[in-house]
């Protein structure tokens, strides 16, 4: 992927932009603040933006809400240290594709950036729920609650599914043609949204509900 950076900081921008290298990515631009990224982003033309919040003259969530508007199907995923989830939920609300948050492992951030790559969004399960609550508010008014069910996305129910059918990794990621570090990125998901531990308790959770009721 094409990649712009946008952070203030010019050590974690340089650190960040050598990790994507070496993994194949092209850094095309880095900006130090939202005004310079929105300049890059009309030069450039990316395909995903990694954002910081908080940044002079131009910060991270006005940044993302005015690229979204000029660019539509640009991806822009938030990169920062705040857990706030006030952040989270009006990065969601202004368009972006996801959060991360830069205490992240490097093997989990190119799990992300891997998802993110085929169209997935990326959101740490931890926060997730805050932006679950939000929606739930929003949705207030609907005759039935969302079950745990709901929260799965339709990737999610896939590789769910296939988990159960006693595939492995490797499998999984062949039949839905990702890779297996997106597979295993989708399994954190279900594990934390599901209350399970592991891939037997997976399966035990499809075969309860896949049994007939007396």
């Amino acid at each position: 992927m094409n990649i712009v950076l946008v952070d203030d900081q010019p050590l974690v921008r340089n650190g960040i932009a050598s990790l994507l290298q070496a993994r194949g990515h092209q850094v095309v631009g880095e900006a130090g603040d939202g005004q310079q990224a929105l300049e890059l982003v009309r030069r450039t033309r990316p395909d995903l933006v990694l954002m910081d919040l908080n940044m002079p003259v131009l910060d991270g969530l006005s940044a993302t809400r005015l690229l979204k508007t000029e660019h539509p199907n640009l991806k822009v995923v938030i990169l920062t240290v705040s857990d706030d989830e006030r952040d989270l939920i009006e990065a969601v609300k202004g368009g972006a594709h996801g959060y991360l948050l830069k205490d992240l492992e490097a093997d989990d951030f190119f799990e992300a950036i891997d998802a993110i790559e085929h169209g997935e969004s990326v959101i740490p399960p931890r926060l997730a729920r805050h932006l679950w609550d939000e929606f739930g508010k929003i949705a207030s008014q609907a005759p039935e609650p969302t079950t745990v069910e709901d929260t799965l996305t339709d990737r999610e129910w896939e590789v769910l599914r296939l988990v159960a059918a006693g595939h492995t990794n490797r499998e999984i990621a062949d039949r839905l043609s990702i890779s297996e570090n997106t597979v295993k990125f989708h399994m954190r998901g279900i594990l934390d949204k599901l209350h399970l531990r592991n891939r037997t308790e997976v399966g035990a959770w499809v075969a309860e509900r896949s049994r007939p009721s007396s």
